[in-house]
Parts: C-alpha cells; structure tokens; sequence
C-alpha cells in the first residue's frame, strides 16, 4: 500500500511575511511537520510549492533520503483563490492517482508529531475512509445569539468533568484513494478523529501568535528531554571551534583560527568511543580540511536543518537523543539545544542559545570552551 504525504507551500504571506520559511526555533517553519513527516509511516513526502528557493532547499538538504521531493505548482493553484483541494486535485490527477492513502500535512502546524501521522494513517485500516486531528477543547462556547453551544451556564460543570469539544486543529488530513476521487475533498463520509494537544490548536496569523507558538514548542522540546550516558557528542563549527570571525580576500574565504586544546579533548572522548561529529551550516573546505586533520570522520557540511539530519543519525545510530550532547551558540543550533540529552553552549554564545543551554561554558568559543564541554562530559559519564 503506498501511503504519500502531501504538504502544499505558497511563496509569499500576507500576514507574517515569508513565513513559512521563516525561522521557528532556529529551523523554517515548514520542516518542523517535513521532517517528521519523514520519519512517518508515509512512503513519500511531496512539497507542492510556486516558491524555487524551496525547491532548490529540498533538493540539497535532504539527499540523504530518498523519500521527499519538491514538486513546483501551477500559477492557478498557488492563487490567493485557489483552495487547498484544487492544489491536492491538481497534484493528483498529474500523477494519475498513484497511491491508495493521501495525507494532508500543513506546514503552519509545527507541533504535528509523527505520531499523529500514523494515527490518522491507521485510522483507515479500521473502516474509515478519512481522518482528521483534533484538540479537545473544555472552553465553554455561545454563539452571536447569547445561546451557550455547548453547556447549561445554570448547572456549570467542573472542568473534570466537563466532556468540551472536538475542534479541528488543521495538522493532518488521510484519506482514501477511492474516496477522494469521489468527493474531490480532503474528507470522505465516514470520518474518524485523532487527538492532538491542546497548544496545536494556537494559529500562527500574526507576530504575536509567531512568539507564542515559538515559545511553546521550546517549552514542549525541553519538557521531553531526557539525559542517559553520552554515546555521541555533535558540535556546530563557527561560533564553537572558532570565535566567529573569519578573514575573507577577493578570491573568498581565507583563513579561521582553531584552539588546538579542543582537538586533544576531542582525541581524548574518541578514546573513551565516544562519537564525535560535525554539524554545520557553513559548506566551508577549511572546516573540511581541520575536521579531516583532526581524525573526524562524521562531518556534515551546509546543514540547515540541523534537527532533523539529528534524528535521522540516532536512527541509523541506533540510540536515543538522551544519549547526545550537542555544543553550538546561535539560532540555529537552538532546536537541538533544546532536544538532546546534554546542550553546552560557549560563554559568548547568543543570548537566546544561553538562555535554553543545560551548560553555559565558562570559556569562550575558539578559546577553550570545546575542551571544557569534554571535561563536562568525561565527568558525567563517569555516573554511568
């Protein structure tokens, strides 16, 4: 059965500009449901998009999976008219219906979790033709007539035991071949529900709802973490081994400078087999060449989506985000700072990446913090 994912992108927004590319904790927006997505039961993830930069995004960052592309729309679809079902029609008939399940992600709902993907897509296998995530709301609702919708206000409930109501949060959509052929809608007749939490209901509409979702999602990564012993330790580059700066001439880049104390801590965790990899943005050859002087072998150069290429390495590692401490000092780096078992951040990191680190290092970045972050670790590990 081939079950395919299906996430619609227009270029452009009216209320928050740019913004499903913008940055949500220091990834664009609509990575936070691609990349779990990825990790779904979904067969195929497609980005339907009038936007290039997407395109040419997908294309690079995610080569080492095979199981999303980006596909570019029509001017029609991506009108400000156009709905969300012509763009699903429209992607379908070109690809002559070639799959038996459709799943509807939006991009705008970043708390969807690959949970809930598979829910929805296991509620098909139960005689349903489609499903759809909600959040149980106990808010007590009236409508413009001065009527309460859904309680007696003369024998007001205690919220325990106040049933509330089913409210459709717009994360995920599944349906069946058969019935959206038929109904040219996202739902068919027969209708089953998955519950979501309550903070996916929040809409990301302005700058305040940007700061509140923003917010919540640090507050949700941090509430999930756990902390076992370090297998792998996961270091950004610039901002980390360096102080930031780097020398440019007319021909590019120059020169970055290195503290060699950090390679001999570096030498010391392998001794002790701990893995130790390179995550950074940059695509720099002089970050390549000093990686490949200190022995590392696990380097990932042009990264900008730095959770997900995480979570795919703990799969293929065979571990756990509890079991990885990550070091890095800007935005970018902020979701997984957030996520894993250990974050570390250099005394000189930005305010926001301090303000979320377990550790903020005495040292400096390029002036010993590395070197400290390995002492931290060699001394937790010894617990264990």
């Amino acid at each position: 059965m081939k079950q395919i994912g299906f996430i619609p992108l227009r270029k452009g927004s009216k209320g928050i500009p740019n913004k499903n590319k913008r940055k949500m904790v220091g990834r664009p927006l609509f990575t936070w449901v691609l990349g779990e997505a990825i990790f779904s039961n979904l067969d195929e993830v497609v980005v339907y998009t009038d936007d290039a930069d997407v395109i040419d995004f997908i294309s690079k960052e995610y080569h080492w999976t095979n199981k999303v592309t980006a596909k570019l729309r029509s001017e029609e679809s991506a009108s400000d008219t156009a709905s969300t079902e012509f763009a699903m029609l429209e992607y379908c008939e070109s690809i002559n219906y070639n799959f038996d399940t459709f799943c509807l992600l939006q991009a705008t709902s970043p708390f969807t979790r690959r949970e809930d993907i598979n829910a929805c897509l296991e509620k098909l296998q139960d005689n349903y033709d489609s499903a759809i995530t909600v959040v149980n709301t106990h808010r007590f609702l009236w409508g413009k007539d001065g009527k309460p919708l859904n309680y007696n206000p003369h024998e007001r409930p205690r919220r325990q035991d106040f049933e509330g109501l089913l409210i459709e949060n717009g994360a995920v959509y599944t349906t069946t071949k058969e019935s959206l052929k038929n109904t040219k809608n996202r739902l068919g007749n027969k209708v089953a529900v998955v519950e979501m939490p309550e903070e996916s209901l929040q809409e990301i509409d302005s700058e305040t709802d940007w700061t509140i979702v923003e917010q919540l999602l640090i507050e949700r990564q941090k509430r999930d973490k756990k902390s076992d012993k370090i297998t792998h330790f996961v270091l950004d580059v610039d901002g980390v081994f360096t102080d930031g700066t780097i020398t440019y001439t007319k021909d590019g880049e120059h020169t970055k400078s290195f503290d060699m104390r950090d390679g001999m801590g570096l030498e010391i965790l392998r001794q002790f087999n701990i893995k130790v990899m390179i995550m950074t943005s940059e695509n720099s050859a002089l970050v390549a060449k000093r990686m490949e002087k200190l022995k590392i072998e696990h380097v990932f150069l042009g990264v900008k989506d730095k959770f997900t290429l995480l979570n795919s390495i703990i799969l293929k590692e065979g571990i756990a985000l509890s079991n990885v401490a990550y070091i890095g000092d800007d935005v970018n780096d902020l979701t997984n700072i957030c996520s894993v078992g250990w974050s570390l951040t250099p005394n000189n990191a930005t305010d926001i990446v301090k303000n979320n680190a377990d550790v903020v290092l005495s040292k400096n970045s390029g002036a010993g913090a590395i070197r400290e972050a390995c002492q931290f670790i060699m001394n937790y590990n010894k617990r264990f």
